[in-house]
């Protein structure tokens, strides 16, 4: 059987190693994001090995959040790739000793004037001296039983990026629609789309007139397959809708449902949203009005732009989930 015990273990070293360095976040802390958020070029992290793996974490985590970012291999760099490195970059270099092959790209960084961000467990370190700013992420023991593995290390290195990224987006004003922008695909793509983006428009959306007769109007609602329809006035504003619920109703209470009009039969008065909602949003409505349609109104005009239906808001892959 596995050993619980030590896993265990691995994960209170590595929390610890984490907690270690809230009190160690400081005047430096505050540099480093100062410098990161007047660069005028791009962040360049480095790092070798497993420090490496984790410079790509973070290199993804700012390119994310708004702040242009990239990973440079120092085993590469002095092979040819040194010149990835301008003078209005900021270099976020990574090392645990900071003794590794990193130290090869200082004379570059020095002559080209680019600002250096160290994060290392070595304060006294070549790497930790030259740099412009030097972050302590040491801890007093790896997760690893021989001490040896880097594991709590890195672990405390990534954490230390994510501060760094996630504080420079809220210095930059990083908003919910920024992201949206960043990640038009995969799941956070879809929950961050607007509803202009997913709703049925045009001839695809289900539409009548307050006199259409019964017969039309449920012929409507089939042909569009969205099990509802918006009620429009002449210049196309909304009055109301008709649902499968609403037929069902109808038919309890007359004798013949196809003498109505649309308008006898609608609901006035529906959930409505303007385009630029968020799907996230509109699902969340829907989800506490138990309702599967809403319509999106031109909120200048009041004219119908389009239905937004639950099932848009899903995807065949599950980018947003069933509720």
């Amino acid at each position: 059987m596995a050993d619980l015990a030590l896993a265990r273990r691995v994960l209170e070293t590595e929390a610890a190693a984490i907690q270690a360095l809230i009190p160690r976040l400081n005047h430096h802390f505050d540099q480093a994001v100062d410098l990161l958020l007047n660069c005028r070029g791009r962040v360049i992290v480095t790092g070798m090995g497993k420090s490496g793996i984790i410079c790509r974490k973070i290199a993804a985590t700012l390119t994310s959040t708004g702040t242009p970012a990239l990973f440079l291999s120092p085993a590469e760099a002095v092979h040819g790739d040194l010149g990835v490195i301008q003078a209005d970059d900021v270099v976020l270099a990574l090392s645990n000793s900071g003794e590794t092959e990193i130290l090869q790209l200082l004379e570059t960084i020095r002559r080209l004037g680019t600002k250096l961000i160290a994060i290392t467990g070595g304060g006294n370190s070549t790497l930790a001296q030259a740099a412009d700013v030097a972050l302590d992420c040491s801890v007093t023991e790896e997760a690893c039983p021989l001490n040896l593995v880097p594991t709590a290390s890195t672990t405390a290195a990534l954490a230390i990026g994510d501060a760094l990224a996630v504080t420079l987006a809220a210095e930059k004003g990083f908003k919910q629609e920024d992201f949206a922008n960043l990640h038009p695909g995969g799941k956070l793509g879809k929950r961050l789309m607007r509803v202009a983006q997913l709703m049925h428009s045009g001839k695809q959306c289900p539409t009548v007139r307050a006199d259409t007769r019964m017969r039309d109007v449920i012929y409507e609602m089939s042909s569009k397959g969205l099990g509802m329809t918006c009620v429009v006035d002449a210049d196309g504003k909304l009055l109301g809708i008709i649902t499968d619920g609403d037929l069902r109703r109808q038919m309890e209470r007359v004798s013949d449902i196809l003498e109505l009009r649309a308008g006898d039969a609608m609901t006035p008065g529906p959930v409505s949203m303007p385009p630029t909602t968020l799907a996230v949003e509109a699902l969340h409505i829907m989800e506490q009005r138990k309702i599967t349609s809403i319509v999106v109104i031109d909120p200048g005009t009041d004219r119908v732009s389009g239905v937004v239906h639950l099932h848009d808001l899903w995807d065949r892959n599950g980018l947003i989930p069933e509720p």
